[in-house]
């Protein structure tokens, strides 16, 4: 019976275990994500800078077109330059605050990782020259390292 008792006991840190990694996984996954759409908007925001730029030595009675929700818009320059110079700011104010997330997600991430002593092979950290050796050998894989 004693044996029985160790075996849910173990299966039990298993479990554990199991859904640390998950939880580390879903935070990272959410960590890469911020990082996307800072990269996405980063983008963005440079084409916004081309189109202004492309704009400011054109007459502002000039006609353009804007594409507004899938549909293509005639309108002047005058109407249209403010418009790209605001959205650009917002745009750029939005990254500022996605990267203060970013932060504030990757602080939480480097504590969850920490408190539960979380090693990813294939990082490279200067913890032991087992972990330099095998990171050459695998990516990504996740290992948990058992306390007790």
């Amino acid at each position: 019976m004693a044996s029985g008792a160790g075996g849910k006991k173990k299966g039990k840190g298993a479990i554990d275990h199991e859904q640390i990694i998950m939880q580390f996984n879903q935070m990272r996954q959410e960590y890469r994500g911020i990082m996307g759409k800072i990269g996405e908007l980063e983008m963005e925001v440079n084409e916004h800078g081309i189109v202004i730029e492309a704009l400011k030595g054109v007459e502002p009675d000039r006609r353009c077109f804007r594409m507004i929700g899938g549909v293509l818009v005639e309108r002047t320059v005058k109407d249209v330059l403010p418009a790209l110079e605001n959205n650009k700011e917002q745009i750029s104010g939005l990254i500022n605050k996605l990267k203060d997330t970013l932060t504030a997600k990757e602080q939480e991430l480097t504590a969850f990782k920490d408190k539960h002593n979380i090693r990813v092979k294939g990082e490279r950290e200067s913890q032991s020259e087992d972990s330099v050796q095998t990171a050459d050998k695998t990516s990504g894989v996740l290992v948990a390292q058992d306390n007790s």
